[in-house]
């Protein structure tokens, strides 16, 4: 059985400035939507669409943007809201750890829609742009969450090699869910959405393949992770992770039927 190394939160310090490894996580994440939004941009259907390179910087501004407001307030109010009322001073503090993916979601949704208006493309376009290089971050931020000890998994048998026993809750084995999540959620997913995507793909199914998969996949790895909340919807319980993952799964099939009741397999030009 394997005991949470718990290092030190902070990665570097020179005088009063720290610098926390939580925030250098997601240095990570948006240093590689950079890297991989280039690589996206040069594929021969993406490029004929009108993407080029530099798109890719001042997409990123909107996206850090609607990253950190977003999921920061999606902490807020799906998963904390009597504390954070009670501690509005805390809303603020990102760098002690507390973001939300799905508030990041809605606030990358609500961003790219003001990108894609000041750049004349069509909203979807946009989502099925950078719809690949969002796991890999997520699976950044998730090490950061494991990196603070957060997100500590449910109980588990004491035989499984990877057990682990977290900090400053108890002295049982526990999943390291926050590890599950970055590479089921993040890598598996990037693998399967990159594969997907280097081929023209019909109008919107790039973004339902993200949102149905990451959908079902956060459900998936809930079972793992000590739930914030817990609602019994008749019977059958449910995190608050998974009942914010039903409507994606949602949204993501409904953009499928969509995308392939149209005519062509082509993605949209620049509009």
């Amino acid at each position: 059985m394997l005991i949470h190394p718990m290092p030190d939160p902070v990665a570097l310090a020179i005088g009063p400035l720290a610098v926390r490894w939580y925030g250098l996580m997601y240095l990570v994440a948006f240093v590689q939507v950079i890297l991989l939004g280039r690589l996206r941009a040069r594929q021969p259907h993406m490029a004929a669409a009108g993407w080029r390179a530099d798109d890719i910087d001042d997409l990123l501004f909107y996206g850090v943007l609607g990253v950190v407001i977003g999921g920061r307030l999606g902490e807020v109010l799906f998963y904390h809201p009597s504390y954070y009322f009670a501690n509005p001073a805390e809303i603020i503090a990102v760098w002690k750890g507390g973001m939300s993916f799905h508030g990041g979601f809605l606030g990358v949704l609500f961003a790219m829609a003001v990108w894609a208006r000041r750049r004349g493309r069509r909203w979807m376009d946009v989502m099925d742009f950078i719809a690949p290089l969002v796991p890999l971050g997520y699976a950044a931020g998730r090490l950061g969450n494991f990196i603070n000890a957060e997100l500590p998994g449910r109980v588990a048998d004491a035989s499984l090699p990877w057990a682990m026993i977290w900090p400053n809750i108890d002295s049982l084995p526990r999943h390291p869910s926050p590890i599950y999540q970055a590479l089921i959620d993040g890598v598996l997913l990037f693998v399967v959405l990159w594969l997907y995507a280097r081929k023209p793909r019909p109008y919107l199914a790039v973004s339902g393949v993200f949102a149905a998969g990451y959908g079902l996949a956060r459900f998936f790895t809930e079972y793992f992770r000590t739930p914030d909340y817990e609602v019994d919807l008749g019977g059958w319980v449910l995190s608050a992770g998974q009942l914010l993952s039903l409507p994606m799964i949602a949204l993501g099939i409904v953009l499928l039927a969509v995308a392939h009741s149209r005519k062509t397999n082509e993605p949209s030009p620049q509009t």
